[in-house]
């Protein structure tokens, strides 16, 4: 008697199983769908407006150029000695190059510093005839010598002419300031923009005849590089071709020992990596922001100098100047107030 009731009942769960597991994927999706809607319900509270207003009222923006530069790499070190919450952050940003740290300062929002090579403004003297009021500089950073390194066969500046020079990649100091040392010097070389690791094997090959190099000495290339006989630095006269942007600087046997004789030295030019704001009114936001930067960036100078930081930090000259640009007010107040306490002491 039992058996008709239980052979109805198969196709009757047959039935319902289906139909519960769409109820129950039903279910889900609805409850997904209220926690999804609850979750979106949730919105984080803002920042109170005055302490947003806080922060953008004491950060500053700093150009640095590529990633790979030195100028970037004291960028950063500069933000980790200046930081104080709040009250000052210096920030940091990777840009196209030092190069294009200049167009960064005049054009792009958020910076209000840059670190730049001094004959960057060359580029501007058509476009912005007043740059030089526009910028003004807060820091002669460190000299980069400019390295002119020839195969054996060449002997002077005239020799290039017409042969393959490599200045590095575009957006390198070499790539920019290189040319146009060139031009000023009346030497038309046929230029090539390719890494200078390339560029000095098909120098040893005889297929470059040369490599521009503007950094600052010694350069590890020539340091653990070997030579043969006859590869060397030609010489650069500083004269008043060089004045306007140019400092005059020697490389020699102690920085090049497989290279320059002992004793010897090689003439050669400096381009200046410098450190630069707009010039912005006194009274302006702006302006104080700058100015709380070289507050802390000038009274910490020797936590820079300390070991861990870049060893260019032990050379530098807070005083040194800077050709062709004004200081920043604020810090030229800075220089005048260390030197009074200076001369008041016992």
């Amino acid at each position: 008697m039992n058996k008709a009731p239980k052979s109805r009942s198969l196709p009757l769960l047959t039935w319902l199983v289906p139909v519960a597991m769409m109820l129950q994927t039903t279910c889900l999706e609805a409850q997904t769908a209220r926690n999804a809607k609850a979750d979106a319900q949730i919105v984080r509270p803002l920042p109170k407006e005055n302490e947003k207003d806080r922060m953008n009222a004491w950060t500053v923006g700093l150009a640095g150029g590529l990633l790979e530069g030195a100028p970037i790499r004291l960028a950063a070190e500069m933000a980790r000695v200046v930081d104080d919450g709040a009250d000052l952050h210096l920030l940091p940003i990777v840009t196209r190059g030092a190069t294009d740290n200049l167009n960064a300062l005049l054009y792009l929002r958020g910076v209000d510093t840059a670190i730049i090579n001094s004959d960057a403004l060359e580029e501007y003297k058509i476009q912005a005839p007043q740059i030089r009021s526009r910028i003004t500089y807060l820091l002669n950073l460190f000299p980069s010598e400019l390295h002119i390194f020839v195969r054996p066969e060449i002997t002077s500046l005239q020799d290039l002419v017409g042969k393959r020079v490599n200045f590095n990649t575009l957006g390198t100091a070499a790539a920019y300031s290189g040319p146009l040392i060139f031009s000023r010097l009346g030497i038309d070389v046929d230029k090539t923009f390719i890494p200078h690791q390339v560029a000095l094997e098909q120098m040893r090959k005889g297929e470059m005849s040369a490599v521009v190099f503007i950094t600052s000495k010694p350069v590890d290339a020539f340091v653990k590089g070997r030579w043969e006989a006859g590869f060397k630095f030609l010489p650069i006269r500083y004269d008043k071709t060089f004045e306007d942007y140019y400092l005059p600087a020697t490389l020699d046997a102690n920085e090049y020992p497989n290279l320059i004789k002992q004793g010897e030295r090689v003439s050669t030019i400096a381009v200046p990596t410098a450190l630069v704001a707009f010039n912005w009114p006194l009274r302006s936001n702006r302006y104080q922001r700058v100015a709380r930067l070289v507050e802390y960036l000038f009274s910490r100078i020797d936590r820079l100098q300390a070991p861990g930081y870049d060893p260019k930090w032990q050379s530098i000259n807070l005083a040194a100047t800077v050709p062709g640009l004004t200081r920043f007010q604020a810090a030229q107040e800075w220089l005048d107030r260390k030197a009074r306490s200076v001369q008041a002491r016992p």
